[in-house]
């Protein structure tokens, strides 16, 4: 008989569960399918400056991102894989054939967004959750100012780091033994980005950016046919993965939120595309709540109603005084 799957991590008690009723240790996990590869293992086609500047406008009218002409090489490394797999000789077939089928569209777009990201990544921005924000949630909900409901929205959540870094640090403090309901939405324009999210696992290499406390408690070690990986325990299965393109000029009626996170998703597109996904964003935002942006991706100069409470950390409300 196989042993389990995947098993806590931490120490062997007998019945080798994490903290805040978690009720299972076993999982039979599904295979990605090749499609979600995106290794390149062909040369990169050739692109003539005709036919990128074809792809230039409908990425551009898709996706919302800009790629200048120093992106070339970018963009024909990544989808030369494609024309292979599809038998075509040239970019422009390839064209023809995005401009016609939904299907292969999304792909080109999985294709040619980046999906970097790191659990806990930036951590002054989760310093600035548990020592201002979290602290001023506690006292409101205990004086009866707030309900204890958190809504958190990553939006451009790649591979889900960073939702299930906030739903790590959000359950902890605020455990639903103690009355506390934790929501969070995680939406991204790739699919492919979204299949892995949802699947919630990763090479152990990742573990190294996780804090120890919510290693042991909240992610589960791989064992046998899953040797080397890491994998979102149920305790912080709070996460709702969604497709949603932010350039899109409405998005659909998702209700209020506490936090936003939309870090490292405006540097790829131009001023006017940031201007109007900010727009979208903050008619999101409950009374109080704050937007976090990536480290290069300032907002004063774009939206100057809105306060930067500490660098890349905006409030259209007034600053939690400290509990």
């Amino acid at each position: 008989m196989r042993g389990p799957a995947f098993k806590i991590r931490g120490d062997a008690r007998t019945t080798g569960l994490p903290a805040h009723g978690t009720s299972a240790v076993v999982f039979q996990p599904r295979s990605i399918s090749a499609a979600h590869d995106t290794t390149l293992d062909v040369l990169p086609r050739a692109i003539s400056p005709k036919e990128f500047l074809h792809y230039q406008a409908l990425i551009y009218k898709e996706a919302g991102i800009w790629l200048s002409e120093a992106k070339t090489a970018l963009l024909t490394g990544r989808l030369s894989r494609r024309l292979r797999t599809l038998g075509l000789d040239n970019f422009s077939q390839y064209y023809e054939r995005v401009i016609t089928d939904d299907e292969e569209r999304q792909t080109m777009v999985d294709a040619i967004t980046t999906n970097e990201t790191h659990f806990f990544r930036e951590p002054a921005h989760f310093r600035f959750l548990e020592q201002q924000v979290m602290p001023f949630w506690q006292a409101s909900a205990e004086s009866g100012r707030r309900s204890r409901t958190i809504r958190v929205w990553s939006a451009g959540c790649a591979t889900g780091q960073e939702a299930y870094s906030l739903a790590m640090m959000l359950v902890d403090r605020f455990p639903p033994e103690q009355g506390w309901s934790i929501e969070i939405l995680a939406t991204d324009i790739s699919c492919r980005a979204l299949a892995i999210a949802e699947k919630g696992m990763w090479d152990l290499a990742k573990a190294r950016e996780i804090p120890p406390h919510y290693l042991r408690s909240y992610m589960l070690k791989g064992y046998g046919q899953n040797q080397g990986k890491i994998k979102a325990g149920p305790a912080i299965r709070v996460v709702r993965f969604m497709h949603l393109n932010l350039n899109e000029a409405q998005y659909p009626a998702l209700g209020h939120f506490d936090l936003i996170f939309c870090r490292n998703v405006l540097i790829y597109f131009d001023l006017e595309g940031r201007k109007r996904v900010i727009g979208r964003l903050l008619k999101y935002l409950a009374p109080g709540a704050y937007l976090f942006v990536g480290h290069a991706e300032s907002l004063n100069s774009i939206y100057p109603s809105l306060r930067c409470v500490i660098p890349t950390v905006y409030s259209l409300g007034e600053k939690p005084e400290r509990s």
